[in-house]
């Protein structure tokens, strides 16, 4: 199995820490998330991890030449942003042929990732993604999902007002290559954002479970002091 960070964002909720710091390296516990990001996916046997960058991106390039892991990474630059879905659409040839994890790179998240991957691999029938969970205490942030008995998702509302719950996407997922082909197929203007040209097409063919620990998108300070208060190893 491969792996994609999404790590091109600019974090301008982060400001003033990513005015000279891209956001995937901002330090939690003495450690850049993204070192967090690449030790899991090694611990888990991923194969291959595509990197892409924007914001400070010499930074992430000399931060990865010093990884244990850069010998399975390849750096992609966008010298302008693609829109999420629109980094898969530009990479669909590293993404093709086998299941990919598609990560959000900006959450800094404790659960297991094979137990993830083996979440995917007995995910029901008909069903092409599978994604993270989590119960958020600010629903109107987030992606909301609802599922029926057996975790598929029939409904999803993206940050909006009084959304009917607060099973929020984690933005961690695993494509099947036929989620892939069908980004490719499709033109910018019809798919260029995950949470919301993609999968709004894909209700009844996603798989949620929950994460099975601690899990925040550090995109702003409240939630970057959040994770920094996450207590590891316990």
């Amino acid at each position: 199995m491969r792996a994609i960070l999404l790590a091109a964002g600019l974090g301008t909720r982060l400001r003033p820490i990513t005015n000279h710091l891209p956001k995937c390296l901002v330090p939690i516990r003495g450690k850049p998330l993204l070192a967090y990001w690449l030790e899991s996916l090694s611990a888990v046997g991923i194969s291959s991890i595509l990197i892409n960058s924007h914001h400070h991106a010499e930074q992430v390039e000399d931060f990865v030449s010093g990884r244990p892991e850069r010998d399975l990474i390849s750096l992609v630059y966008e010298a302008e942003l693609y829109g999420t879905a629109g980094t898969l659409r530009a990479n669909y040839q590293f993404l093709l042929g086998e299941p990919c994890l598609v990560i959000h790179a900006d959450n800094f998240c404790c659960a297991d990732l094979r137990s993830f991957i083996l979440a995917h691999e007995s995910r029901p029938v008909g069903t092409e993604i599978t994604m993270m969970t989590f119960v958020s205490d600010d629903p109107s942030s987030c992606g909301i999902i609802r599922a029926d008995g057996a975790g598929v998702v029939h409904e999803f509302y993206e940050k909006v007002a009084n959304p009917p719950g607060n099973v929020a996407n984690g933005a961690i997922y695993i494509f099947e290559p036929s989620v892939i082909e069908f980004i490719v197929s499709m033109t910018v203007e019809e798919v260029n954002d995950i949470s919301k040209d993609l999968l709004p097409r894909y209700l009844g063919k996603i798989f949620s479970t929950p994460a099975d620990g601690p899990l925040v998108d550090i995109g702003t300070l409240e939630n970057l002091s959040k994770a920094r208060a996450i207590r590891l190893g316990v």
